[in-house]
């Protein structure tokens, strides 16, 4: 027996818009006010600068309002208590597989990011394990190992794209440390990297390129990236299943797990669990690494006083648990400022009130924690790189930072995300400084997480003294 997933999604793009529709005609109730005559400007910015567009409508409207995007009309609840709200409180209010997220289900397929209800949190249940403290720690030393491979071929003066180098690098990591699967034995052809990076371009294209299908659109960009991706971890979970070759890795864990009734998993749902967390486990930490060197460049003070910190060598509990203080605000503040799961979409499956405004069911619904950690009505000097605001968090509203979610949906990789992203940050700054090239403007791009527009082109700068 195997655990039975959802039934499949249409990615027919004028099923979704004519279901979005239907949706909003047929309300029991108003939706929320806000700008809903069509706009093509204003679709565009939801691409091109959401940040803003959705400040301002903040600003205007309050923590509750529409937004029509395209032609759906979508509800925004800002802010650390409509955080609060869906994440936490009234988590049940809202289904995750029938909003915005199901947009990911071509690349993605059934993973945890994509489904609901009993089947989700039986599949967590199963893959909890991995992402024991005990799992996580053993997994420090294929992360330094990858690292220093990085690292090693440094020299001054070098140029370097961060963005692209830390997604091959956190990519490894994510292969070797989660799957046991070697880098280095991969379908002739594939590299995992550039096929990740061309498949989530398709979701920063104009949303009227993306409803386009045939040769040569973004759609068929990524589904050929998708059948790359696929040949490589098909491949690797047919080998082990004809092999019976395991080792302490969450694909193995996948492979043999079973639930409390027998229920095992089908090798299709293996491989949407394996290309999820590839995805959750490399992407946001890509992002992660190059904003954080991106603002440490420019707040040199604040690498000094990290790499003063650093002990020779930082194990598990040094980077984990709170011994690297200058490290974890630095982390912090650029979580606040860059999350990279910028925006959680949701559907309303209920009709409800929140901050005296109606939300009908049906309605596709979402929260923001890049807009919610730049309120000015939250934080002091918002858009301003201060480590030494995580000095007070604990003082900070429930809602007010949540870059890896919240509630029974947080983030199951989160540990070993941050363990990853301060083991590269330690190593780099124990020798080197990253520098900016003169005049460098960043421009902040979603495909669909948060990077840096362009990749982030850095040089590295003179080797400290003693390194």
């Amino acid at each position: 027996m195997s655990l039975t997933g959802p039934p499949p999604v249409s990615t027919n793009p004028i099923y979704r818009l004519t279901y979005d529709l239907r949706a909003e005609l047929r309300s029991p109730a108003p939706f929320p006010p806000g700008d809903v005559i069509p706009s093509v400007r204003r679709t565009h910015r939801v691409i091109t600068d959401p940040l803003n567009l959705l400040l301002d409508a903040y600003e205007r409207h309050g923590p509750v309002f529409s937004l029509r995007v395209l032609t759906t009309r979508v509800v925004f609840m800002i802010g650390p208590a409509a955080n609060h709200r869906i994440l936490v409180s009234h988590a049940s209010d809202f289904t995750w597989r029938d909003g915005g997220f199901s947009d990911l289900i071509p690349l993605l397929g059934d993973g945890l990011l994509t489904i609901d209800g009993d089947f989700h949190r039986r599949s967590r249940r199963i893959m909890l394990p991995a992402f024991h403290r005990e799992r996580i720690a053993a997994s420090l030393g294929t992360m330094e190992a990858e690292i220093e491979r990085a690292v090693a071929p440094w020299r001054t003066g070098d140029r370097i794209d961060v963005y692209a180098w830390g997604r091959d690098l956190a990519l490894r990591v994510a292969l070797r440390a989660l799957f046991g699967i070697d880098p280095e034995r991969r379908p002739a052809g594939t590299d995992p990297a550039r096929e990740f990076e061309r498949a989530l371009a398709y979701y920063g294209r104009e949303y009227w390129l993306q409803v386009l299908r045939g040769p040569r659109t973004p759609w068929a960009a990524l589904t050929d990236a998708r059948r790359k991706l696929d040949a490589l971890i098909l491949g690797e979970i047919a080998n082990r299943r004809r092999s019976g070759a395991r080792g302490e890795d969450l694909l193995s864990l996948l492979l043999d797990a079973e639930d409390e009734d027998g229920s095992r998993l089908s090798d299709a749902h293996v491989r949407d669990e394996v290309m999820t967390l590839l995805f959750a486990g490399h992407d946001t930490t890509t992002a992660t690494i190059a904003f954080l060197f991106y603002e440490l460049a420019r707040h040199p003070d604040v690498a000094d006083a990290i790499a003063a910190e650093l002990p020779a060598r930082a194990g598990y509990e040094e980077l984990i648990n709170g011994d690297l203080p200058q490290l974890d605000r630095a982390l912090d503040e650029t979580l606040r400022i860059y999350p990279p799961a910028w925006i959680g979409p949701r559907r309303a499956v209920r009709t409800f009130a929140f901050e005296g405004v109606t939300v009908p069911i049906g309605a596709p619904v979402n929260y923001s924690s890049y807009v919610t950690h730049r309120l000015p009505d939250v934080w002091d000097h918002p858009d301003d790189f201060r480590p030494e605001r995580f000095e007070r968090k604990a003082e900070f509203p429930k809602g007010a930072y949540v870059p890896f979610g919240g509630g029974s949906r947080q983030c199951i990789g989160m540990r070993f995300g941050q363990l990853e992203v301060k083991a590269i940050a330690a190593r780099i700054l124990r020798e080197h400084r990253l520098e900016l090239p003169r005049g460098h403007r960043l421009e902040v791009r979603q495909t669909p997480t948060l990077g840096p527009k362009g990749g982030l082109p850095m040089r590295v700068g003179t080797p400290l003294p003693g390194a």
